[in-house]
C-alpha cells in the first residue's frame, strides 16, 4: 500500500467530517470486533477508522439517540452521587438551646 494515497485518503475524509467529535458506528472486524457499537471520537480518530474500514459515521438518527443515552447515563452517575452525599449537624446542648428559644415563639 502506497503510504501517501493512504494519509490523502485519510485527510480527505478528516476533511468531509463535520464535527470536531463526530459519533460512528463500528463495522464487524475478522478479529473479533463487534458491529454496531457506537462511540464518540475525535475527527481524525474517525476519518483513520472510516478509510481502514473499521466504522462508519452514524446517521442523524442514530447519532442523536446516542447523544441522548449518554446524557441521560451522565445525569443518573449525577443524581446517584448526589444521593449518597450526607449532610451532618453537630450541636452542642447550649447551642441546642439557643436554637430551640431562636424559633419558639416569643410569649406575651
Amino acid at each position: 500500500m502506497d503510504l501517501r494515497i493512504y494519509y490523502n485518503k485519510t485527510r480527505e475524509q478528516e476533511g468531509k467530517i463535520g464535527s470536531d467529535f463526530p459519533v460512528i458506528v463500528s463495522a464487524e472486524t475478522q478479529d473479533g470486533g463487534r458491529a454496531g457499537v457506537r462511540t464518540e471520537v475525535p475527527r481524525r480518530v474517525a476519518a483513520k477508522m472510516i478509510v481502514d474500514g473499521l466504522a462508519r459515521l452514524a446517521r442523524g438518527p442514530e447519532a442523536d439517540a446516542f447523544l441522548a443515552e449518554r446524557e441521560a447515563s451522565f445525569r443518573a452517575a449525577q443524581e446517584a452521587a448526589e444521593a449518597t452525599k450526607l449532610a451532618v449537624n453537630i450541636i452542642t446542648g447550649s447551642g441546642l438551646e439557643r436554637l430551640r428559644a431562636a424559633t419558639e415563639p416569643p410569649k406575651e
